[in-house]
């Protein structure tokens, strides 16, 4: 991976922009907490650490396919699926233990049924293991497994024509002459957010990996309620495309920056509140008069 000097200049995300787009004040919150004149610190970001089941079932997932896949990578030996299972419970236990849930300090719930997040968590870890798909990377995929790119460390950091940007790839690896990245979902399909983050993966493939982008085949890989993929095409005018739109909506967010350079932001007042039926599912509701 190619390697960037650190900078404190705002950098392009699918999960920034779309946050900006839906409610500035939460985005204010979520990326600029320690200018806040009005809350302590601490308090936002003990606000913005909590999550949610959807969400903690969505960590789990990955975190279990994580393992699965480098398991992989060592041997092909058939899975003892109870004790896949038995891991799988282990590790929902810890997690549920381990988090504070919007749903219990909002009052919702009186506590997180560990049972509820685990049956979610069974379900679509084993819609993934009866998928073709997994049989198919122990198969052509599984030769080249040195070379499997699983949940890298860091941000995903990246240039898009010369922009900063973040797009941080679930699973990349090569078969014969293409590039895969596969994006592990388990909630709701959202075609034009999904397909915009898949474009945003291909062309930090295409950045690292020095590759046209139609040797890269992006798949959002739906393991709830069924399994389900959506395979994703993308050439060299998407691409450009894609430019022009994070180009655009980079100056979007830089625009409520006072220093630019530095990642400022402009006063608290001009991030404001969306008031939408989105408010309800908002880590920061507790500080929206």
């Amino acid at each position: 991976m190619k390697k960037f000097v650190f900078s404190q200049k705002l950098g392009w995300s699918v999960s920034r922009y779309s946050l900006f787009e839906t409610c500035k004040r939460q985005y204010y919150y979520n990326y600029y907490a320690k200018y806040d004149p009005e809350y302590p610190l601490k308090k936002i970001l003990a606000l913005k650490k909590m999550t949610s089941i959807p969400l903690e079932v969505g960590n789990i997932v990955h975190d279990i396919n994580k393992t699965l896949l480098e398991r992989l990578q060592i041997t092909a030996k058939a899975i003892d699926k109870k004790r896949f299972y038995d891991y799988a419970r282990e590790k929902t236990e810890n997690y549920v233990q381990a988090r504070t849930f919007q749903e219990v300090y909002y009052g919702k719930l009186k506590s997180v049924d560990t049972n509820t997040v685990f049956e979610k968590v069974r379900h679509a870890l084993e819609n993934l293991l009866n998928s073709e798909r997994l049989n198919w990377l122990s198969g052509p995929a599984v030769r080249k497994k040195d070379e499997w790119l699983i949940e890298p460390p860091g941000y995903g950091e990246t240039r898009i024509n010369g922009m900063k940007a973040y797009c941080k790839v679930d699973f990349l690896f090569p078969v014969n002459d293409r590039l895969f990245i596969m994006d592990w979902k388990t909630g709701r399909p959202d075609d034009r957010k999904h397909r915009r983050q898949m474009v945003g993966y291909t062309a930090w493939a295409a950045y690292h990996y020095e590759k046209d982008p139609a040797a890269i085949s992006p798949i959002v890989a739906y393991l709830h309620p069924d399994y389900k993929e959506t395979r994703i095409t993308v050439s060299s005018s998407d691409l450009e495309a894609f430019a022009r739109q994070i180009r655009k909506e980079t100056a979007d967010m830089q625009k409520f920056c006072q220093d630019i350079q530095k990642n400022i932001p402009k006063d608290k007042k001009l991030f404001t509140p969306a008031k939408s039926k989105l408010c309800h599912y908002c880590n920061f509701k507790a500080l929206c008069h």
